[in-house]
């Protein structure tokens, strides 16, 4: 008997059915796991812990407590789960018409694990508010921070640079680097950036390790809230001429209500500190907003936004509310919350929408059809070979 060669054991292990049972058992296990530990985690800290794919491994914690158990991260088991529906799903498995069902059931999964890949390295989220009787483009992302270098114009737009966040989410501690701008006098050094922060002055509260102090205040770091989207980040940054001269570091922090000024000559720039914009390819009017709740309680019986869509100077009636979100041009608005809290009749009211672009948002969706539809053919090709099957015992009876 001829020894399987070591590509050949390897092959066989990844497109297995015991591997396939096994990443199953894991993501069922990371699920649960999850959904514990966001609880006091919160959610985005805890997706971002358990199946980010910048986490390989990690340690779980329930009521604070690690747990002595190092997992892998979700991604990453999912990559594999992919990796064996593709070799053992569709190379491997028996092809033929009795198979057929089988076979569009785990394209469908392979596409709905592509899917997930996609979404989860080109997702966009944020959310635009509009009040009644107002108009909109922009959406505010939820979590990144970024930096804006404005050039402001009297007679022209303002010219805006932007620093994206992952330029700056490594610069904790003593790492710092320098940014050029094109058409900009001056370069930008940043350095200690801060996930939650919020500047204070050393008056009313000393430093506690040793933090940099600048025009009287510094960066006082906080505990990462459990809802991501309210953190406030900083950094500490500093102005570099074209001649070496450097300004005085100073702070950038997302509590902060006014950008840093910088002059040279007769031009007038800002430095600020703010979560990204990002523009939308249309305008979002909303007419009027509704709010109806459960009798005698607050929770939310239905949100409904009546809203103008306006491109290219045409108009679009559109209604957005609780499950039924609007879809256009790849974005997803979902009805989110409203305001003002605690308004009464006649003030005016505001509506806040949830701001998706998935490029994947319907894959899950279209693999779910697809997977019932090869389980609905695998069954009617199991009950026709059972019915020709009894026809033909009854017939050798006879």
């Amino acid at each position: 008997m001829k020894r399987k060669s070591w590509w050949t054991k390897i092959y066989d292990f990844l497109s297995g059915f015991p591997l396939a049972t096994a990443t199953l058992l894991l993501l069922l296990v990371l699920t649960w796991l999850a959904t514990l530990e966001q609880i006091d985690a919160g959610l985005y800290p805890t997706l971002n812990k358990y199946f980010s794919w910048r986490s390989l491994f990690f340690i779980p914690e329930l009521n604070g407590k690690k747990l002595p158990v190092i997992l892998p991260g979700g991604y990453y088991v999912c990559a594999v789960l992919l990796v064996n529906m593709i070799l053992g799903g569709i190379i491997r498995i028996r092809k033929g018409w009795k198979q057929a069902g089988n076979l569009i059931s785990h394209f469908a999964i392979v596409f709905m694990l592509l899917g997930g890949g996609l979404a989860h390295h080109l997702e966009q989220r944020g959310n635009m508010a509009v009040g009644e009787g107002e108009m909109s483009n922009t959406a505010e992302d939820y979590f990144e921070y970024v930096i804006e270098v404005r050039e402001v114009k009297e007679d022209q737009d303002d010219v805006i640079h932007v620093v994206r966040g992952e330029n700056l989410t490594d610069l904790e501690g003593g790492r710092s680097r320098t940014f050029d701008f094109n058409g900009v006098p001056f370069s930008l050094k940043v350095s200690g950036y801060l996930k939650n922060a919020v500047p204070v002055s050393s008056f009313e509260r000393a430093p506690s390790s040793k933090e940099l102090i600048t025009d009287n205040y510094y960066l006082m770091q906080k505990d990462e809230e459990v809802n991501a989207e309210t953190n406030l980040a900083g950094a500490y940054a500093q102005i570099i001429f074209e001649d070496g001269e450097k300004s005085a570091p100073f702070i950038l922090a997302g509590a902060s209500f006014h950008p840093f000024t910088v002059r040279d000559g007769d031009r007038l720039f800002t430095v600020d500190m703010r979560k990204r914009l990002w523009v939308m390819p249309f305008t979002v009017a909303l007419d009027t907003f509704t709010a109806d709740f459960h009798p005698g309680t607050s929770r939310p019986a239905k949100f409904v936004s009546d809203i103008r869509r306006v491109e290219n100077g045409q108009e679009s009636a559109v209604t957005i509310q609780m499950n039924e979100p609007m879809r256009y041009e790849g974005f997803t608005f979902f009805q989110a919350s409203y305001g003002p809290p605690g308004a009464g009749p006649g003030d005016q009211m505001y509506s806040v929408f949830e701001v998706v672009k998935n490029p994947a948002d319907k894959w899950p969706e279209y693999s779910l059809y697809v997977v019932a539809f090869g389980m609905l053919v695998t069954f009617l090709t199991k009950l026709g070979d059972h019915v020709v099957a009894q026809s033909r015992r009854r017939k050798n009876a006879a």
